[in-house]
């Protein structure tokens, strides 16, 4: 009889029977070992790092060095900068030293702006204050002195807290510490390398702006003013996440949007409990209304004037640094389907494509399924030729037609990703193998019928018309939802589809703001959030469901060269 306890004792259970083993020969330190006198990051006290009383900083220079230090691992970090020096100032000699990080600041201005002001002598830090008789000073204030006179930057200011310190110089800037000073200074010298504005890649139009966001926040906020143009442009700066501390700006216009809604984004970002932030994607899955619907809920755009056309309609825009999407809220369902050509262009035209867009929104969710609810249950909607040839070209396809569809649709899907993923000059020929010559194959072997890849191909078309990139991934996934529907009970099944998906997204909100606005709702077509786009000399009102506090975006006539004012 077979024993399990001896076959694992023997050697052959030993070889091929895995056991956890509890010895090991190495052994990790314990913070707590450490003696009250042990030395650790270049002569600074293990407890230096941990003492709450350094939370500010001191007005000793020793300390403030040894803390600096600490914090920064200044042994291990080769990236981290420390510079210690003495300033000149009269008749007096002050320790000095500043922290920077090598690769994200310019070099030449810390020598020219920072460095050689403090160090050299010159007239402004040899100049006898005693023997001017027009000085107004009563006392002299080290502090001011250094601020006012001694180092001529734009930007510098005086830090009392380690942290602020710490994010000055994470973010690229430069930070001066002076002996007997209980403030530091943080000094403006960026310097590192980043992208040059480009055009949009995913969101490409024919009449627009060609300038795309970029990964540096300050570029993306200096566009957007230049856009807009407006002093009530408000650009709120906060910090996400308590080790990657990533920038983000809540951006409004002060004399428009409704107070409740920017209190709103400002509470929703400001409680984030998460250790670190590294794209807008994850902050959008962290403040949208419902987290579990697969419909888009905030508007993902890396389009200036997209960003900005919001903006004017009162909404909230929040930009992540080192990601070139901007966040809008709220979004309805409608934004998902425009572009932001549709202003640009005639109402009649923008209207056609906005119609085909609608067209094409129910064909990549619902053609598929169709087909399939009409060859399983419902062969008398389908004239009488058509179902002979249907009937004809399915007579030696093997698989039932839910397992021959789910065949084509996932070969599409593999086709998508992978032209996406590939490098890009041989993206189009994957396209085309898989298109063509798969197709062609898999028809010659009589796997699928050609009516289907026709069905396919309308709804990978149908599909690509769609604007925005959540919304098509939406639609991608119902449309695989609708397929066994339409299988399992054909048009009912796909009815009772429809009715569960259209009440799911009555029921949805975004920041308070019903989804299927204006589509479910009394709206104006005097907007530019209306279903079909005004003229422009007709857009007269902001969409109703914001509440701005400026209803009005133009006058009644806004055409005065043509109708001029009564007087």
């Amino acid at each position: 009889m077979f024993n399990l306890k001896t076959f694992l004792d023997s050697n052959l259970g030993k070889l091929f029977v895995y056991k956890k083993n509890k010895d090991y020969e190495f052994s990790l330190p314990i913070a707590c070992d450490f003696e009250e006198d042990s030395i650790v990051n270049n002569n600074v006290p293990y407890e230096l790092e941990l003492d709450p009383s350094f939370k500010k900083v001191g007005t000793k220079l020793s300390d403030n060095l040894d803390y600096i230090k600490a914090k920064y691992h200044i042994l291990i970090n080769s990236d981290i900068q420390i510079k210690e020096f003495n300033i000149l100032l009269e008749d007096k000699s002050y320790s000095a030293f500043i922290i920077y990080i090598d690769g994200m600041v310019n070099s030449e201005i810390i020598n020219d702006f920072i460095l050689r002001p403090l160090m050299l002598r010159n007239k402004t830090n040899t100049h006898d204050r005693k023997k001017d008789k027009e000085s107004k000073l009563s006392s002299f204030s080290l502090e001011d002195y250094i601020i006012n006179c001694l180092i001529p930057q734009n930007r510098i200011l005086k830090k009392e807290e380690f942290n602020d310190i710490i994010l000055e110089v994470n973010g690229g800037n430069c930070a001066l510490f002076i002996d007997t000073l209980g403030v530091a200074f943080t000094a403006e010298v960026k310097g590192f390398k980043q992208r040059s504005i480009s055009t949009p890649s995913n969101e490409v139009v024919v009449r627009g702006s060609q300038e795309a966001f970029v990964e540096s926040i300050r570029t993306n906020t200096s566009i957007l003013r230049r856009v807009i143009n407006n002093e009530d442009l408000i650009i709120e700066n906060s910090y996400v996440g308590k080790f990657s501390h990533t920038a983000v700006s809540i951006c409004y216009l002060k004399n428009i949007t409704n107070n409740d809604l920017v209190a709103e984004v400002q509470y929703r970002i400001n409680n984030l409990d998460i250790d670190y932030l590294i794209s807008s994607g994850q902050l959008e899955q962290l403040i949208q209304d419902n987290s579990h619907s697969i419909f888009p809920q905030i508007v993902a755009t890396e389009r200036v004037d997209k960003t900005a056309s919001h903006l004017l309609e009162g909404r909230v825009v929040v930009l992540v640094n080192g990601t070139p999407y901007a966040l809008v809220m709220p979004g309805v369902f409608n934004d998902f389907l425009s572009s932001s050509e549709d202003l640009n262009l005639k109402s009649q035209y923008s209207n056609l494509i906005r119609i085909i867009r609608i067209l094409s929104a129910f064909l990549s969710v619902l053609l598929p399924g169709i087909y399939v609810a009409v060859t399983s249950y419902h062969h008398e909607l389908i004239p009488t030729q058509l179902l002979f040839a249907i009937a004809a070209t399915r007579e030696s396809v093997p698989f039932p037609i839910i397992i021959e569809t789910l065949i084509m649709e996932t070969a599409f899907e593999l086709i998508r990703e992978g032209g996406l993923r590939v490098p890009s000059p041989i993206g189009p020929t994957i396209g085309i193998v898989g298109a063509l010559i798969l197709g062609e194959a898999a028809v010659s072997a009589n796997i699928v019928s050609p009516i289907l890849i026709i069905i396919v191909a309308i709804t990978a078309l149908c599909s690509f018309t769609i604007p925005d990139l959540s919304l098509n991934f939406t639609f991608r996934i119902l449309r695989f939802v609708y397929i066994f529907l339409g299988f399992t009970a054909g048009f009912l099944g796909l009815a009772l589809g429809l009715f569960a998906q259209l009440v799911w997204l009555c029921n949805l909100t975004s920041f308070g703001s019903p989804y299927l606005t204006p589509y479910l709702s009394k709206a104006t077509l005097r907007t530019t959030s209306s279903l079909f786009v005004a003229p422009a000399w007709k857009r007269e009102n902001k969409p109703t469901f914001l509440n701005s506090k400026k209803a009005d975006s133009q006058g009644k006539i806004s055409m005065r060269w043509k109708y001029p004012k009564s007087h």
